[in-house]
């Protein structure tokens, strides 16, 4: 019984669609069908040949001409059978393209926020550093302002969207930076075209250099091998930041482990993690390696040695207000009527002035 009704179903589906094949019978069957669904059947087939019209071998519909062909589809059963150009998945896909855009437009219809609670958000963001959107959200409630949590992070600043309620790079850089040493790689190139690597290791706080070495091989058993002249009898850092080049490797952790440091990874392609190394390499090139033809290896670790001593013990730095870093925490000089003097340093490259210690 169910076969019968299937097969009559089938039937009567065959005989009431549009003919596509045979003119008259096609005329036939039309006269079956509602005027509505004639009319609808004709603007569709007038829709797509205004789009044809353009003469293009492939043509490109714009929204409106997508949204007319869906809105006349819905007055008719027989849409498909009257679409041409496009294919009635496309169809169907442009309607559920339409329906989730009317949702996201409803969606933003709800309520604004006032203007004196934004303003509360912002002094909240300010005065709280370490706040994400949670901590003020539940600031928030206390006062009953009751906010979602993606509200509240649309009109916090916008450096301060993504903090959550941990520290970042630099608060936590600040509030360790006693015990933090970074550690860095930097290439020059000789007379001959050939590649130097130098590898400097640096204490954050004071900017003071503790270690350098160069080499035509970086390899990690070098690299580690260096890190132990940096930390002699096991005195190190709590923190050493380093990239994640595989010149940094098991021997180099082994070697860290066993002093007790606690390697800090930075992220892929960001240098700006190891801010304040990759500026004294770029230092040590602008300053130094740009103005001299470097011969060979010991006549490069030579310069980068005499630089290093420069930079350590006679010149100024302002990520520290000018001070000197083998003299962090001295006192400024007051001035005196000793004669001042001057030094070369690097041939003539630099010079460093200092007042005499006797009198004129």
């Amino acid at each position: 019984m169910g076969n019968i009704l299937h097969w009559l179903h089938e039937r009567i589906n065959f005989w009431t669609k549009p003919a596509t094949s045979a003119l008259a019978i096609g005329t036939l069957l039309d006269l079956t069908r509602s005027r509505t669904d004639l009319v609808i059947e004709n603007a569709l087939l007038l829709q797509q040949l205004i789009i044809l019209k353009r003469q293009l071998k492939r043509p490109q519909l714009t929204n409106p001409e997508r949204f007319r062909l869906v809105f006349l589809s819905h007055f008719t059963k027989f849409w498909k059978q009257a679409l041409h150009i496009v294919q009635s998945d496309t169809l169907l896909r442009w309607h559920q393209n339409l329906f989730r855009m009317y949702w996201r437009r409803k969606s933003q219809g709800r309520p604004k926020v006032e203007s004196e609670t934004i303003t509360l958000i912002r002094k909240m963001a300010r005065e709280n550093k370490l706040w994400g959107a949670d901590p003020i959200r539940g600031e928030l409630l206390k006062l009953g302002i009751e906010l979602s949590k993606r509200t509240i992070q649309r009109y916090m600043p916008k450096d301060r969207n993504e903090l959550g309620s941990s520290q970042t790079w630099t608060t936590f850089l600040k509030n360790k930076a006693n015990g933090i040493w970074a550690c860095d790689f930097t290439v020059v190139n000789d007379w001959l075209f050939r590649q130097w690597y130098i590898f400097v290791v640096m204490e954050q706080k004071t900017r003071r250099i503790i270690h350098t070495g160069v080499t035509k091989y970086p390899t990690d058993k070098w690299t580690a091998q260096q890190l132990r002249e940096a930390t002699p009898w096991g005195k190190g850092p709590k923190y050493m930041i380093r990239d994640r080049d595989k010149k940094y490797a098991t021997h180099f952790s082994a070697v860290a482990d066993a002093t007790g440091i606690k390697e800090l990874k930075t992220p892929y392609r960001t240098p700006q993690a190891n801010g304040i190394c990759e500026r004294f390499m770029g230092s040590l090139r602008r300053e130094c390696l740009d103005h001299i033809l470097i011969h060979d290896q010991n006549q490069l670790r030579q310069v980068v040695n005499e630089y290093t001593a420069y930079f350590n013990q006679e010149r100024p730095h302002q990520g520290i207000d000018q001070r000197i870093p083998d003299h962090y925490d001295q006192t400024r000089s007051k001035p005196t009527s000793r004669r001042i003097t001057s030094k070369a340093i690097l041939g003539g490259l630099h010079n460093s002035y200092s007042r005499t210690a006797y009198l004129n």
